[in-house]
């Protein structure tokens, strides 16, 4: 028995039902059949939540109206302006203006932390607040709901709340798998948002789901940006007698069953638990001040339960019944904690409970300062002040916070605090956010320095920023818990590990690739770095305690700085990097090469000049990169390897040039996150290893001793998900394997999973090779190896024949390549991959790529390939002549071009019968796409005919895989089908028409036979003709589609005209929708001179 799309729906109405959402049938609710709203639910909420106001029914009417008169033309100000009406609530004018406004919510939100009003709320909040009434809300969950837009569609769930349709649900069948989650998303934010755009005016947010994958997400935001939540409740609080790090259990916060079908469970309990639902809707949905991109961030699972969790350890923390210590947040790095705090941020600023406090936002670097200040300071309404700064100096810090009251978010780094900073305030509504709170922010302890005036006590910036704040709370984010952190802000309060970021998909696994051997002068030089590794560990967490040793330092730095193992370090790097680069095998040939010292980068650097001088050359991008001409016009020419470095006063002229100013560097920063830029390797020792986001930088190489803390940061740069890239490639010089596990063990044991050594892609390659080698046991394919060139191009076609055989051959051959290309690219470099495994693994590409290409007209992974295999699929292809094929429909090739005679008879020639009719297809496909780009009634019908001979020939029995006529009906058929869609073109010349006004002859003439009414024939010739006219007279502006006045005149138009002929003449309303979708499609795709 299948476990049908229906059946899905029937589990999440039980299951919603035990969140107390009733469930409704559409046609169970009375509404028109294009409004979205329940009128009635909103109309009743209203009255009676604001019945002690006496609000009238007409002013309850007039916010109905004030919400319906939002255009869904601008879909994304429309949504931004109700989710802010939403989460703050309005302020209703009233119609006896002697009586006080009314501050106005649309969900009643009693029960949750009790928040202040805005004074900057839209106007359509009373001087007094008013107590909280019962609960007055209306929850319903209703399905199969036909909604009419510019055409009917059936949601397969959707979550009301007082009458305003919140959260869309989308679901498909787990069991087939032509339907994915991917088509629940395309439907919802492809075929939804273009028919019934009013829905989603008031989305909260969308749910799509197969039961075993269930995700929710913004309906503005892209597929990735769909996530999982597998979390029901918050941990609790308690406490754990030994607060060491080592002994700190990280797991308690994780749920790790929540996979599968599980996950469904844990969404609709965790997400959809009606406080929770509220919550999210009221302070964890983003979208800020301005934005260019649309956007619009609900939270993940681990933000929301983290910004929860620390807004209550933060309250009781609060002096001076607290010790002041908020907690500590570790979330894994790349997780989004700056979300998380964006989030927290709101919850504090919006509290009853704490007054209008002030909060500081600390971090320890310029760079990370500014990213979240752009981030901020885009968010003053959502965080509910206006003053949220970007403190630009010592004076400033001061001038700010010093006598001010209440309220107000400011940013600062650490280092703004000194000892000159002395006392700014006494105020205990003050709460201190700390990012990477494991470094700077953490040395409360002292240095003595002795000096010719005497003995002098220096102390950390973290003294100075408590003492400056003494009764302040504070909170901390990191990625890496050190026993400081938990001195500092409290111990760890929530959790989020890199194998539960993994697992959700928001990063990728790390690889590790060992080379310190290939560099090290001899196996003393290894012992050595392992045991300064050691004893910069004993040395303590503190960084400036490891700058003490400076001796060891320095001996570390004359080993690391050998200049015959720089010249072997330069080699092997280039040689490494290079292969990468032939192979593919990185996204946007980004890498990032750690040293330990300025000097010695420098010295690294000029080694590599000597080896790639024309690295040197200033481009704006690579030789083989295609640029546009605003990407040309936007991207700064630079060198391919660049060192990333503040200057010295005392550095040579050569080095102070090249490291350039600060601003310069800010342009390298810009140019090192542009995939298209020549800048493709950047050399650091110190910057960029933190809080330095290029979601495509797949390649670090590290040659530097990093402490345990800091080691799991840097490692990080590479775990960002970007398209394309499948894990991220840690190569070490210096031996760091060691100090990675530790660190991994020390915090969080499972994370170890979740970096893997290189040794197992190695695995992957030898195993994929071995099960492809069995699936083509049958086929010889040593003539690729050993063969003449043309031997060689005629096994590939042969090759791709041969895996086309069946659907399910195809697709198995298909998915075993694609993970096989995973495995290879992170295994390129490595020596111990054999040059006969290289080669089979080319082949088998190749061959993927052949197919792909005659599956799909284009094949986009052949970008990421070995340039020699690459251009012996394309002789292959022009070998058969199958590439000429390809011209077809290609934008810069004429119409005529898809019904040239000669095209036909080129395929035919094609001698491999598979090949054959998948070119048949694809030309078949784009004729069609043709027709209906004009004609869709026409353009539906070849559809259909086509998908049913393509199943008809995917599910042949498995006798006929190898008989020859078979395959000559398919093609046969396919053939006379390409033929019939190109005598179409033409048909209306028989009835005096044109093309177009055949398109809409067809469209009138199958509504006669769908709703069963007879028209006579001459009339319905000049039906169309004038159908025609009027469409193009009423549409003839280019954004006509766009303007809800210009297709409210032509509906009207094409009414009157119907109307005055007499058509339909039965009363149907679809038969007005459906000639207008067809009007729509005609001038959608006119072709403009």
């Amino acid at each position: 028995m299948k476990f049908t799309e229906e059946k899905l729906e029937r589990a999440f109405i039980e299951l919603l039902g035990k969140q107390n959402f009733p469930h409704y049938t559409g046609n169970a609710i009375v509404r028109a059949a294009d409004e979205v709203l329940i009128e009635a639910d909103l109309l009743h909420y209203l009255m009676s939540r604001y019945e002690h106001n006496n609000l009238t029914v007409t002013e309850a009417k007039s916010i109905v109206l004030q919400l319906k008169s939002l255009p869904a033309s601008d879909l994304y100000e429309t949504n931004k302006t109700i989710m802010r009406w939403l989460s703050d609530g309005f302020i209703l004018k009233r119609e006896d203006r002697n009586q006080k406004d009314i501050h106005i919510e649309l969900i009643d939100y009693k029960g949750l932390d009790e928040q202040f009003v805005s004074n900057e709320l839209d106007s359509i909040l009373a001087d007094d607040e008013i107590p909280y009434p019962p609960n007055n809300n209306i929850y319903k969950f209703v399905n199969q709901l036909e909604i009419t837009g510019t055409e009917k569609r059936i949601p397969d769930g959707i979550i009301y709340i007082n009458g305003l349709p919140l959260v869309v649900f989308e679901f498909k069948s787990a069991v087939r798998e032509d339907a994915t989650v991917f088509n629940a998303f395309e439907q919802i934010t492809v075929r939804y948002k273009r028919d019934i755009p009013e829905l989603f005016k008031y989305n909260a947010f969308c749910i799509i789901s197969d039961g075993v994958n269930n995700k929710a997400g913004s309906f503005f935001a892209g597929y990735d940006s769909f996530y999982a939540w597998r979390r029901i409740a918050k941990p609790s609080l308690l406490e754990q007698p030994n607060r060491h790090i080592d002994s700190i259990d990280i797991t308690r916060f994780s749920n790790e069953d929540a996979q599968g079908i599980d996950s469904m469970f844990t969404m609709l309990q965790g997400m959809f638990d009606q406080n929770r639902l509220r919550d999210i809707i009221r302070n964890f949905i983003y979208i800020p001040d301005s934005s260019k991109i649309n956007e619009k961030i609900v939270c993940r699972y681990p933000q929301y339960y983290a910004a929860k969790r620390l807004y209550d350890t933060i309250k009781q923390a609060q002096k001076p019944l607290g010790n002041g210590k908020g907690g500590t947040y570790f979330g894994a790095t790349g997780c989004g904690k700056s979300f998380t705090m964006l989030y927290l941020t709101r919850l504090l600023m919006k509290s009853k409970h704490f007054a209008s406090p002030t909060i500081i936002l600390i971090t320890d670097r310029t760079d990370l300062d500014d990213q979240l200040s752009g981030q901020f300071t885009n968010a003053k309404k959502f965080i509910g002040d206006n003053t949220v700064v970007s403190v630009e100096s010592r004076a400033d810090l001061r001038s700010q916070i010093q006598g001010r009251q209440s309220g107000g978010v400011f940013l600062t780094t650490i280092h703004k605090f000194t000892e000159d900073t002395r006392l700014l305030s006494v105020r205990n509504n003050i709460i201190c956010i700390s990012d990477e709170a494991h470094r700077s922010q953490v040395n409360l302890d002292q240095k003595i320095k002795v000096t010719d005036k005497g003995v002098k006590r220096v102390y950390g910036f973290a003294k100075y920023l408590h003492d400056s704040l003494p009764n302040a709370t504070f909170a901390g984010f990191t990625g890496t818990p050190i026993d400081a952190t938990l001195d500092v802000f409290g111990q760890v309060v929530d959790a989020y590990t890199m194998t539960e970021s993994v697992r959700d998909e928001i990063t990728v696994r790390i690889v590790y690739e060992g080379r310190a051997a290939k560099v090290a002068l001899n196996n003393s030089e290894l012992e050595k770095i392992e045991k300064y590794y050691e004893e910069a560990a004993e040395a303590g967490a503190n960084e400036h305690q490891v700058e003490d040793s400076k001796e060891k330092s320095a001996k570390m730095n004359a080993i690391l700085g050998d200049p015959k193992r720089l010249r072997t370090l330069a080699e092997d790097f280039v040689t490494h990097y290079e292969n990468r680069i032939t192979e593919g095998a990185t996204v946007k040939g980004k890498a990032m090469f750690v040293c330990s010292s300025r000097e010695i980068a420098y010295e690294f650097y000029k080694n590599v000049i000597a080896l790639r001088p024309e690295w040197n050359e200033i481009k704006v991008a690579a030789d083989n990169e295609e640029l546009s001409e605003e990407e040309t016009k936007k991207i700064k020419p630079t060198e391919r390897i660049k060192m990333v470095m503040t200057r010295g006063k005392d550095d040579e002229k050569q080095l102070y040039d090249l490291l350039g100013t600060k601003e310069e560097r800010k342009k390298l920063d810009a140019a090192f996150k542009n995939g298209a830029s020549n800048f493709k390797i950047a050399i650091v020792v110190d910057m960029w290893l933190t809080g330095f986001d290029v979601p495509f930088l797949d390649s670090i190489y590290i040659d530097k001793p990093i402490q345990q803390h800091n080691l799991i940061q840097t490692i990080s740069r590479v775990n960002r998900k970007y398209e394309g890239k499948n894990k991220g490639l840690v190569i070490d010089y210096i031996g760091i394997k060691k100090q990675m596990n530790l660190a991994l063990a020390k915090y969080n044991k499972g994370d170890e999973e979740n970096f893997e050594d290189i040794a197992e892609s190695l695995v992957v390659v030898r195993n994929h090779l071995d099960l492809l080698a069995k699936l083509f046991h049958n086929f010889d394919i040593s003539k690729y190896f050993i063969g003449s060139t043309m031997e060689q191009l005629n096994t590939l076609n042969m090759a791709a024949e041969y895996a086309q055989q069946t659907k399910d051959f195809e697709t198995r051959f298909m998915g075993l390549v694609k993970r096989l290309k995973a495995a290879y690219d992170i295994c390129v470099g490595s020596e111990n991959l054999q040059q006969s495994e290289r080669d089979q693994t080319h082949f088998y590409l190749a061959v993927r790529s052949i197919v792909f290409k005659l599956t799909r007209g284009n094949a986009p992974d052949t970008a990421q390939m070995n340039a020699r295999v690459r251009e012996m699929i394309k002789d292959a292809l022009q070998s058969d002549g199958v590439e000429e094929i390809f011209k077809l429909g290609n934008d810069n090739e004429t119409e005529q071009d898809l019904f040239d005679e000669d095209y036909l008879a080129k395929i035919d020639k094609i001698k491999l019968p598979n090949t054959k009719i998948k070119l048949l297809q694809q030309l078949l496909a784009k004729v069609i796409g043709e027709m209906k780009k004009v004609n869709r009634v026409k353009g539906v019908d070849f559809t259909k005919k086509m998908q049913a001979l393509v199943q008809l020939y995917n599910e042949r029995d498995k006798n006929d895989i190898f008989r020859s006529e078979v395959y000559e009906e398919m093609a046969e058929q396919l053939t006379e089908l390409i033929i019939a869609v190109r005598k179409e073109f033409s048909a209306g010349d028989a009835l005096g028409i044109d093309f177009e006004e055949k398109a809409f002859y067809d469209i009138l003439k199958e509504l006669c036979a769908k709703y069963d009414f007879k028209y006579p024939e001459p009339k319905l010739i000049e039906l169309a003709k004038a159908v025609k006219d009027l469409v193009d007279g009423q549409a003839k502006f280019p954004d006509w589609n766009k303007r809800d006045d210009i297709k409210s005149s032509l509906k009207v138009g094409l009414i009157l005209l119907l109307d005055a002929f007499g058509y339909p003449p039965v009363e149907r309303d679809e038969v007005y929708v459906e000639i207008f979708e067809q009007a729509e499609n005609f001038k959608k795709n006119e072709r403009r001179s």
